[in-house]
């Protein structure tokens, strides 16, 4: 059955290449289930409730419910939350409880048919740029620096030499804060892509590092719900390594954001600009 080992999981496997059959050890990425719960109400009659199960890689899991409920509008703000721990409910840990301050409301039908949600698909359920207004509060995004060039063409190197995971298994997808410079701050890595978004977005909350000219950059493709978390999040430039879909189209395009796909060291494409991008620093 193999050895655990953090986050990957050691395997053996039959491999077939140049018509020569063999037996070796391998490495698959690891993926287990995380329930998120809630804590809230008066300090004198707290409630609880199951909001959330994912399947995610372990680790950095209070970054994930912090990421979650930032960008389904659980919480608006970092005094929403009292704090957000660990339960050592199984070997693996695997329940993040989330505590509300005392004095937060918070809508329970929004958010009740997101309860189960698989590593491919996210925690679904949002079908319009309508939906995501009522979520995040706010019209267009004004952050986010100049997008040329030089800055964009570091990043695939410098997110391939950061994706340790990734790297041993090809099997996570990676999510990443750069600067306007091309200069990586963060990266987190996850078996789902929306949790990837999740993490990194919840560690720049959790530790109130702020955003305002930097990107939000994805190894895959761009959804509908990955540019949703980046506007709740008031990030105003989303590349990606993938193609963004018609309706990650639409919704950047409504709040202004940047939006830049098939990223490589010598080509991409930018499918919405929010007048951010600086054409003639594209060129040489």
């Amino acid at each position: 059955m193999g050895e655990h080992r953090g986050r990957v999981h050691g395997v053996r496997v039959i491999s077939l290449k140049d018509g020569m059959v063999s037996e070796r050890a391998d490495l698959v990425a690891e993926e287990e289930p995380l329930l998120i719960r809630l804590g809230y109400g008066p300090m004198d009659a707290r409630e609880e409730r199951d909001l959330a199960v994912t399947m995610r890689t372990p680790g950095n899991d209070a970054e994930l419910a912090a990421g979650f409920i930032l960008s389904e509008g659980v919480v608006t703000a970092r005094g929403d939350v009292l704090s957000i721990r660990t339960c050592d409910r199984s070997e693996g840990g695997n329940v993040v409880r989330v505590e509300l301050s005392a004095g937060v409301v918070w809508d329970a039908s929004r958010v009740a048919r997101h309860f189960y949600a698989s590593s491919s698909c996210g925690i679904c359920g949002k079908a319009s740029v309508d939906a995501v207004m009522t979520v995040c509060g706010r019209d267009r995004i004004t952050s986010g620096g100049r997008v040329g060039g030089e800055a964009l063409r570091k990043i695939p190197r410098a997110l391939r030499e950061a994706q340790g995971v990734f790297e041993r298994t090809g099997g996570l997808h990676g999510a990443a804060v750069f600067d306007a410079v091309g200069a990586l701050r963060w990266l987190r890595e996850d078996v789902g892509r929306h949790n990837a978004v999740d993490k990194v977005l919840g560690y720049r909350w959790m530790s109130g590092e702020g955003l305002e000219d930097d990107w939000l950059v994805l190894s895959g493709r761009i959804s509908f719900e990955l540019v949703q978390k980046a506007v709740v999040s008031g990030i105003g430039v989303v590349i990606a390594l993938g193609a963004p879909s018609g309706a990650a189209v639409r919704l950047a395009e409504a709040f202004g954001v940047t939006l830049v796909g098939f990223l490589r060291e010598d080509r991409w494409n930018v499918y919405c600009d929010g007048g951010r991008v600086d054409v003639a620093g594209f060129c040489g």
